[in-house]
């Protein structure tokens, strides 16, 4: 709550992550994302927090406010609807299209360009995603020394691939993946918020999801703003809603 702090944890595989064993598997799935953060918030005995999440971190936050709701209080997604795991899920065309570089991976070039060339293959979709950002040399570099991890690219992929059932998933998982087909309701009081512009993960995506909520909900669209609302394109009110909705100024 506000005034308590603020913990920003990495995702895995991007520095200064890493594995404990040789042996697992780098898994990008929704349900280890969410799974990470569920036993995040139990190792450090956080309690009644404000998850705050963007694009995956988002995802993590609906999986944690679904099946682990216990110690959230509220939830702020951004850029990224709650929707269910199905691989089969019916998508518009223009979702395919914003979405091409998840089926890129899907083939050998693609991995190796994640690889070999991560941060123009990450500038360029930075740029697609939020075409009127003047992204600052100096912001990109920050971030994209989080990618320089080996096992980055290998979750990244798998990301993608098991989202469009092209993938096999960690079986450690199962159960986490299998409760959010039903889909299993986000249960903590959420608040969205989305790009007018976004590029990559469209507005529709998070269009008309009230019902996947049982608890407090709204859903606001930014008009003229990308994929990016949290960083350089409209930082102070986003953070500005993020208090309100704790109920703190």
């Amino acid at each position: 709550m506000p005034g308590t702090g603020c913990t920003a944890p990495y995702l895995p595989g991007f520095r200064p992550t890493r594995f404990r064993s040789d042996g697992k598997m780098r898994s990008g799935q929704i349900g280890a994302l969410g799974h990470d953060l569920a036993c995040f918030l139990e190792a450090l005995d956080l309690d009644q927090v404000s998850l705050v999440g963007h694009d995956w971190g988002a995802r993590a936050g609906y999986v944690v406010g679904a099946l682990f709701p216990q110690r959230v209080a509220r939830l702020v997604a951004m850029s990224a609807g709650y929707a269910t795991n199905r691989a089969d899920v019916q998508l518009s065309w223009p979702l395919p299209h914003a979405y091409w570089y998840e089926w890129f991976v899907a083939t050998e070039r693609g991995r190796r360009a994640i690889y070999e060339d991560r941060r123009s293959f990450a500038r360029y979709l930075w740029r697609s995603w939020s075409p009127e950002w003047e992204i600052q040399v100096a912001e990109f570099a920050q971030a994209a020394d989080a990618w320089d991890n080996d096992d980055w690219p290998h979750i990244t992929a798998h990301a993608y691939l098991h989202r469009w059932g092209e993938a096999q998933g960690d079986p450690s998982y199962d159960d986490i993946e299998r409760r959010p087909l039903e889909p299993a309701p986000v249960r903590v009081p959420t608040l969205v918020l989305h790009g007018a512009r976004d590029g990559d993960n469209l507005p529709e995506t998070s269009a008309n999801k009230s019902a996947l909520f049982t608890a407090e909900y709204e859903r606001i669209v930014l008009p003229d703003v990308g994929h990016f609302p949290p960083r350089a394109e409209t930082p102070d009110q986003v953070a500005d809603m993020i208090f309100s909705h704790q109920g703190g100024g």
